[in-house]
């Protein structure tokens, strides 16, 4: 190629962001970084933790012949990625929790069949959220709900858009109903619970709910990870310090995810 040509094609080469794809990639994946390596491994965990079912493998071999061993035993026991995104399908899930804010006193204000009537609405809305951006709905908690999603951009996508249909909604009976959001990321246990329903538990989903406890009503509220998860996709993040939370030694860093467009 000619000179303009080669400097054209370097720019593209380093300015190509393909990470909105990730998510849609369908076939067994496997991420190497060979130690040491001028791409940091925090930044390949990001691109393996993008792609459904991928897999993170970091070894250290100036002959790459340990890459070869690595893509053998990782081709010998691939299969097919299921139709659809069950819970469970990657070990690297971003949980997200709503809660709404005086769910107690709105019901004791306006007894139980009227207060009946506003949640539904609610989980009308919530139900459609997570379906639109590739939620996985846990399990509701009566006035809330927990779900766990494959990409960070995507659960941060949902908690946009739940937040945006409770404000735009039409709510029965004078009420509005104010949703609190927390979103972490980890890798939780999945597990079937008493009744043969697909639950998640562990560390990453127990600070997800600690997270959302903190929110007021309207609020979104991100761990560290999600955020850098999703660093560079557009959302605008207001950092909120660093936050002890219940049953935890170490404190994390939250920040509130500014949903609204005049904000």
């Amino acid at each position: 190629m000619d000179q303009p040509v080669g400097i054209q094609y370097v720019r593209e080469r380093e300015t190509m962001d393909v990470g909105d794809l990730l998510t849609e990639v369908s076939q067994p994946t496997l991420v190497m970084r060979n130690d040491p390596f001028f791409v940091p491994a925090r930044l390949c965990q990001r691109v393996a933790a993008k792609i459904p079912g991928a897999q993170f493998r970091q070894y250290s071999d100036p002959t790459y012949e340990q890459q070869a061993e690595l893509i053998r035993a990782f081709a010998a026991q691939s299969s097919p990625p299921p139709a659809q995104e069950a819970p469970g399908a990657s070990p690297f899930r971003t949980v997200l929790f709503t809660d709404i804010e005086g769910s107690t006193a709105m019901t004791q204000r306006l007894g139980d069949a009227k207060a009946r009537e506003v949640l539904r609405e609610h989980e009308r809305i919530t139900r459609e959220c997570l379906r639109e951006h590739g939620g996985s709905e846990v399990k509701t908690m009566g006035d809330g709900f927990m779900a766990s999603f494959g990409s960070a951009v995507k659960a941060l996508e949902c908690a946009v858009a739940l937040q945006r249909g409770m404000e735009q909604g039409t709510w029965n009976m004078g009420e509005r109903v104010r949703v609190r959001i927390g979103l972490n990321a980890g890798e939780p246990i999945a597990e079937d619970d008493p009744d043969g329903r697909g639950d998640l538990f562990g560390t990453a989903v127990i600070r997800a709910a600690r997270i959302a406890a903190l929110a007021q009503g309207g609020e979104i509220l991100a761990a560290n990870v999600v955020r850098e998860l999703a660093e560079g996709k557009g959302f605008l993040f207001g950092d909120r310090g660093e936050v002890a939370l219940r049953g935890f030694e170490d404190p994390v860093r939250l920040y509130e995810v500014r949903w609204r467009e005049d904000a």
